[in-house]
């Protein structure tokens, strides 16, 4: 190998590294993206877990992942209640 990763290792990455800093339970990596020296990845976690479970308030966060699969940064983009979606419109 070239030491770069594809796609999904830094989906992994980006899921592990994110889970680790924040303590929070990941849903899934929802976007996957090639930035200038390696990866933009985003992850949805659970930032706050209510009852019933459609009541949890969700986050996106995003992250930087090198070449070759290492955290370069992160920060929550989004924070929203599980219902109501990415989409935020009217209901």
């Amino acid at each position: 190998g070239d030491g770069q990763i594809g796609p999904a290792r830094a989906a992994q990455a980006a899921m592990r590294q994110i889970v680790e800093l924040t303590g929070k339970n990941p849903e899934g990596v929802t976007a996957v993206a090639p930035a200038e020296d390696g990866w933009t990845a985003s992850v949805e976690v659970v930032e706050d877990r209510r009852v019933p479970s459609s009541a949890d308030v969700m986050a996106i966060y995003e992250a930087m992942i090198s070449a070759d699969g290492e955290l370069q940064s992160y920060r929550r983009v989004s924070r929203y209640s599980r219902g109501r979606g990415d989409g935020g419109g009217s209901s």
